[in-house]
């Protein structure tokens, strides 16, 4: 059992993770094949009831977050999980993609997970990061979970043999902290208020992982240099979000970043309550932030029993995890309303929608990302 888990005590909560644990490395290798992770596990249903999962397209992104999680396990639980192959194997594979690799954060998930495993080719995944950050850096606007993968992977990369990143990685510390402004959390996007990235009516709104990348790269920053003021901003943003946590233990998704109030709560992720949650409040914490056990404990509560629906969001047969509870709502018609809404003043008005559109389908995908970050969390 880690250090990590043992903070849970014992209980269901525990239970739940040590069964997760053993899922995970089962079911990665369904995600993986001919050396790559597809992009999802989509579910169909089968003639006479239940269901199955297809894989489908490719992610190199997903397939970079796999490699930090599965590099936390053994080597035979590394193989085991990646169908003979090591963790080592994989960052190979995605460091020789890197000239194809063209977007921030991908390639800093890539050099994350070089740097942090010490790969034989982590200098090559740095000097690609360092084209690409000097490609994007005049940028008007940056997506906030992107400038916090590059934070981290800049953190990781500190301490390889000869590297010389602490002008990129005070680069990058500016960008996060200053991208915060007198915002109670994190907006989508950093840098100019209106953008090519996000329309004006949210403008002001931030999603879950835009909080959760931030506090996580941040707590790894103070734990790598000592930085007090990225511990103070990512205490703030971890107490924000957990303020705003549901009575039920939800991770809600959209935020005024302004206020810290929720914009809309749906839907919630299991991702988020399994793994992202535990993993930004755990990095935290071990870096000398405030802790929030009893939070995260409630959050992982929500996949065993919650008020959305009855059906269980773990299929131990497919070996996957379900998605998420989401409104039926296909145009995504709520999220928009009530982000103009909170941006108008109007809020009052939009109550109905709850009624008209609840939150009770279950979205049957499972993408291999979010196996990783469970390893990384608890391992």
């Amino acid at each position: 059992m880690s250090d990590r888990m043992r903070l849970l005590g014992e209980g269901a909560a525990a239970d739940l993770v040590t069964a997760m644990l053993d899922l995970t490395v089962s079911g990665l290798p369904l995600h993986y094949k001919d050396g790559e992770f597809v992009f999802t596990r989509r579910g169909v249903s089968r003639p006479g009831g239940g269901w199955d999962a297809v894989g489908e397209g490719r992610s190199v992104r997903y397939a970079a977050i796999v490699a930090l999680g599965v590099a936390t396990l053994p080597a035979d639980r590394q193989r085991l999980a990646l169908g003979g192959e090591t963790a080592a194997d994989l960052v190979s594979r995605l460091v020789k993609q890197l000239p194809e690799v063209t977007g921030l954060g991908d390639t800093a998930l890539i050099c994350w997970a070089a740097a942090e495993t010490r790969h034989p080719e982590a200098e090559t995944a740095l000097r690609r990061l360092n084209e690409i950050d000097d490609r994007t850096r005049d940028a008007t606007q940056v997506y906030t979970v992107e400038a916090a993968w590059a934070l981290a992977a800049y953190a990781a990369a500190r301490a390889l043999p000869g590297a010389a990143v602490d002008d990129r990685l005070e680069f990058h510390r500016k960008r996060m902290l200053s991208g915060l402004g007198a915002d109670r959390l994190y907006r989508h996007a950093l840098g100019a208020a209106s953008g090519p990235l996000v329309p004006w009516y949210r403008s002001h709104v931030g999603c879950f992982a835009d909080q959760v990348y931030p506090i996580q790269a941040l707590a790894r920053l103070h734990a790598e240099t000592g930085d007090a003021d990225a511990l103070r901003v990512a205490d703030q943003i971890a107490a924000g979000i957990c303020e705003a946590q549901g009575e039920q233990g939800q991770w809600w998704w959209h935020y005024d970043a302004r206020t810290g109030s929720v914009v809309e709560g749906y839907p919630v992720y299991s991702v988020h309550q399994l793994s992202m949650a535990p993993m930004a409040l755990l990095d935290l914490l071990e870096a000398g932030g405030d802790a929030h056990i009893p939070e995260i404990s409630l959050g992982l509560m929500w996949m065993l029993e919650r008020p959305e629906s009855t059906e269980s969001l773990i299929d131990e047969k497919l070996l996957l995890t379900w998605r998420k509870v989401a409104r039926e709502d296909p145009r995504k018609l709520v999220r928009g309303l009530k982000a103009v809404a909170s941006r108008t003043g109007i809020g009052g008005v939009l109550g109905t929608l709850d009624r008209i559109y609840p939150a009770v389908a279950v979205d049957r995908e499972c993408r291999p990302y979010e196996l990783g970050w469970l390893l990384y969390a608890w391992q």
